[in-house]
């Protein structure tokens, strides 16, 4: 049976990467400048741009903090009032999945009972007639 991961590839510690899009540079009506250039001033398009890009990011930021905090608070939740094992222990599994075994095996012991009763009963019945004796 597969292990089974919660959450993502992520190791303990970490925080997943944020996906975020590349800046479409063809996008833009001027060319690029190189940053720093004295007297280079951004158009009004240029603003918008870095606004909505800032805007998108920080919607971003946000959407992998509140995940984090929703992870957070499942870890807080109250644990069961069942007595948990630890994961992986032989008694988990056959509380959970071989939860049949114990059906079976009741099954078996009433066959095998029954049958030894009959055979008892034959051989009281035999030795009571006296067919035993020939």
């Amino acid at each position: 049976m597969a292990k089974r991961v919660r959450g993502g590839s992520t190791r303990p510690g970490q925080r997943a990467r944020l996906q975020r899009r590349a800046l479409d540079v063809s996008r833009t009506s001027e060319p690029t400048r190189p940053p720093g250039s004295p007297g280079v001033s951004l158009t009004a398009a240029e603003e918008a741009r870095a606004a909505e890009l800032e805007a998108q990011i920080v919607a971003e930021e946000r959407a992998a903090e509140s995940n984090v905090a929703r992870a957070r608070e499942r870890s807080r939740r109250p644990v069961e009032t069942e007595v948990r094992v630890r994961s992986g222990s032989i008694a988990e599994r056959a509380s959970h999945e071989y939860a049949y075994v114990l059906r079976d095996v009741r099954r078996i012991a009433l066959i095998g009972g029954s049958l030894i009763a009959v055979l008892i009963a034959i051989w009281v019945i035999v030795q009571a007639s006296g067919l035993g004796r020939l």
